[in-house]
């Protein structure tokens, strides 16, 4: 293994290893608690001393009843009543309702409620954190080839088995920009795919996707058939991978995302649109195979967390493609998880984004989802 490629490694896993929110997924156990004390931030630290003593979230439910209360009341109160009365009300109503779902699965990744929000330019989780040390392609990619007939397909010798990693992070740059509403948050994920097996060829970074975003995020508070409405969201995503042609590969995109949740469930479905290039376009329809939007649902149970992933071009005939990914992290011991994953469709990375496999994956994750 070459000295760049051990620094490169390195500095992921330093990157990832600063992220406060492992603290959440690694808080020590009571006897530790004074441990707490040694983390930087205020959130991470809170966090950790929440698990360490065994606080639980807030109660769903009971926000959720309250706002309920607050609304009706407000409904309720007429113009028959003193003016200082009816302020009262709203006041009581307005405090209540902003803080519907508070310690749901989205509002702790989003600080969505009043009494959720932490403040500014904190690291946050966001995506999950996982390394693969073994993933498996049924069809490597050989002959990566953009869309574009003007770029000629590359050639590259591939082991089918490798080693995937993912950084995921984002921060809020502004909060409340609306009354008590409006969060804008910065994010960043990383996915790294690396041919650690493949001596031969010098055990080379086969694909690394860079995605940062910008998205706004507001809080809702709906219901539809059990399920709450949590958030909405819209912002600019940029995704690429960072090399020169044939192998460059970039898009940029407007995503809306539109959350819900229940107990143990979160639901996230994100349409995008995608901004064009121009005439300058690297990979022309690359909608038509990773799609036009995603739908992500997410169940917690028994220390389990099991995520499913769909996405499709929304088109028919020719230009109908679309993928299928499934995570399971579950519990190995106290402070390690574990990670299995399984995809199969188009995109898995962007440089075969127009090539269909499966793939296999299993490893440890620092954080998931929620």
């Amino acid at each position: 293994m070459t000295t760049p490629t051990i620094r490169r490694v390195l500095l992921a896993l330093s990157v990832a290893a600063a992220n406060p929110a492992f603290a959440q997924a690694q808080a020590p156990a009571p006897s530790d608690a004074a441990a707490c004390a040694s983390i930087e931030t205020d959130a991470g630290r809170l966090a950790c001393y929440d698990a360490a003593f065994g606080r639980v979230r807030s109660d769903v439910q009971r926000a959720d009843r309250e706002a309920d209360q607050a609304e009706h009341a407000r409904h309720a109160t007429s113009d028959l009543y003193r003016n200082d009365a009816r302020h009262a009300v709203d006041a009581h109503g307005a405090d209540a309702e902003a803080n519907a779902g508070k310690g749901s699965l989205l509002d702790s990744r989003w600080e969505l409620a009043k009494g959720s929000k932490l403040g500014t330019f904190n690291f946050r989780a966001y995506k999950p954190v996982y390394l693969l040390p073994a993933l498996w392609s049924s069809a490597p990619n050989e002959h990566p080839a953009s869309s574009n007939p003007e770029v000629p397909p590359a050639t590259q010798s591939l082991d089918s088995v490798e080693t995937e990693f993912q950084i995921s992070f984002k921060t809020k740059a502004f909060e409340n920009l609306f009354g008590d509403n409006g969060d804008l948050w910065m994010g960043y994920t990383q996915v790294s795919h690396w041919q650690v097996f493949n001596g031969g060829e010098s055990r080379p970074f086969r694909e690394t996707n860079y995605e940062p975003e910008v998205l706004l995020v507001f809080r809702n508070n709906y219901s539809i058939g059990g399920w709450h409405g949590r958030m909405f969201g819209v912002g600019v995503n940029h995704q690429s991978n960072g090399r020169a042609d044939p192998l460059s590969r970039s898009w940029n995109r407007v995503m809306v995302n539109v959350g819900l949740d229940r107990e143990g469930w979160a639901l996230v479905a994100r349409p995008w649109w995608r901004i064009s290039d121009g005439h300058a376009d690297e990979n022309p329809g690359i909608e038509d195979y990773i799609g036009r939007g995603d739908v992500t649902l997410v169940h917690q149970v028994g220390g389990n967390e099991f995520a499913l992933m769909a996405r499709h071009s929304l088109r028919g005939g020719e230009h109908s493609h679309g993928a299928l990914q499934f995570d399971w992290g579950f519990p190995i011991n106290r402070t390690l998880r574990g990670h299995l994953q399984v995809f199969d469709g188009y995109g898995e990375s962007l440089i075969d984004y127009d090539h269909r496999a499966t793939y296999v994956g299993i490893g440890i994750s620092l954080l998931e989802w929620y």
